[in-house]
């Protein structure tokens, strides 16, 4: 049996990833913080269409939850490796620099860049020895250009770009890639608040993506047809900024 580990699963862009991984065949380990019923509800989705999958219930943020966790899966499963991991787990707390709390940028820091330090190492390894593996990490059109009122979310998702185009050199040789989804304005829960109207006036194809639209790519940068891709940054914004 094939695994795949996708972190903040339970909703929005996570819970379209884990559905569009479970086709490629994978046993999906469902990561999420809090929402025990909207986890359960990804899970039954993918039993539904045929597929399976498990929860992993622990807090991105913190690194003795994420160990905790991953041990207790790997002790359970002594002969199984997790070679998918998808990045995607994240939060927003938007202001100007001017007005920002220190622990809205610690938060916004941990949760989206040091979560992809201490999950990747958890798992990495097992993938260079395995000699197979993929690593996709989902940031933001904020990581790549910056936004105004996100000066942490910015810095954290540049850090992401930063690391994975480090990281896929380093283990390259070992069949391992490393890439990230850079989507830009999609409609989830995380994006509810923004003017839509307005905004989508500024995107070339006038609307707002879906959550499908990002699972797709993500899932091909998943999968064994994307064997000669890596250090790469898929931009998903509707020609918002290339």
């Amino acid at each position: 049996m094939k695994f795949a580990l996708v972190t903040g699963g339970s909703r929005g862009i996570g819970k379209s990833i884990c559905l569009k991984i479970a086709e490629l065949g994978y046993h999906v380990i469902i990561n999420y913080r809090s929402n025990d019923k909207e986890a359960e509800d990804t899970l039954n989705k993918i039993k539904t269409s045929g597929g399976n999958g498990e929860l992993m219930k622990f807090d991105v943020s913190n690194p003795e939850e994420i160990k905790s966790s991953i041990d207790n899966w790997k002790e359970k499963n002594p002969d199984s490796i997790i070679e998918v991991l998808v990045n995607n787990a994240g939060i927003r707390k938007d202001a100007l620099i001017v007005w920002m709390k220190d622990e809205d940028w610690k938060d916004v820091i941990n949760t989206n860049l040091d979560s992809f330090y201490y999950i990747t190492k958890h798992l990495v390894q097992d993938m260079i020895v395995n000699k197979y593996g993929r690593i996709v990490n989902v940031v933001s059109l904020s990581g790549i250009k910056g936004l105004p009122g996100q000066t942490n979310y910015s810095a954290a998702k540049g850090g992401v770009i930063a690391a994975s185009k480090a990281l896929a050199q380093e283990i390259a040789k070992k069949n391992v890639t490393v890439n990230c989804v850079a989507p830009g304005f999609i409609r989830t829960d995380m994006t509810k608040e923004l003017e839509e109207k307005e905004l989508k006036r500024l995107i070339p194809m006038s609307r707002f993506g879906n959550a499908e639209e990002v699972a797709d790519v993500v899932t091909f940068l998943a999968s064994p047809k994307a064997s000669y891709v890596t250090g790469e940054v898929i931009s998903i914004n509707g020609g918002l900024y290339t």
